[in-house]
């Protein structure tokens, strides 16, 4: 868990430095390059959507690990548009919280269930 916690911690550091870079060169409009490349149909475009689906089934990951309770859906809202800003933070949290236990990691509040069935 010390290194896959070590490469959470590189990759938002990494991710938070070109946000910054990116912000300072091309300002803070990310959707119009983002949605352009989509639907100009290139592989940009495609790699755009390709990721943005990959953000949606974080967010509903997130949701379902916490029962879909009030927090688990904000959870979820909140990841697709903060990616990995977020996420990587949020597993660090969650590997803290959970003392490195993989099944609850994973499976938050469904893990006793998973452990009984």
């Amino acid at each position: 868990m010390t290194l896959f916690r070590t490469v959470l911690i590189a990759m938002t550091a990494i991710l938070a430095l070109i946000t910054v870079a990116a912000i300072a060169k091309e300002g803070l409009d990310l959707l119009t390059p983002y949605f352009s490349a989509i639907f100009a149909l290139t592989w940009q475009g495609q790699f755009n959507t390709d990721f943005a689906f990959y953000l949606v089934l974080s967010g509903i990951w997130m949701a379902w690990r916490a029962g879909f309770s009030r927090g688990g859906i904000a959870l979820g809202v909140l990841a697709p548009p903060l990616g990995m800003l977020f996420f990587a933070p949020y597993l660090i949290y969650l590997i803290a919280q959970t003392s490195g236990d993989v099944r609850k990691l994973m499976m938050g509040v469904h893990a006793e269930d998973a452990r009984r069935g």
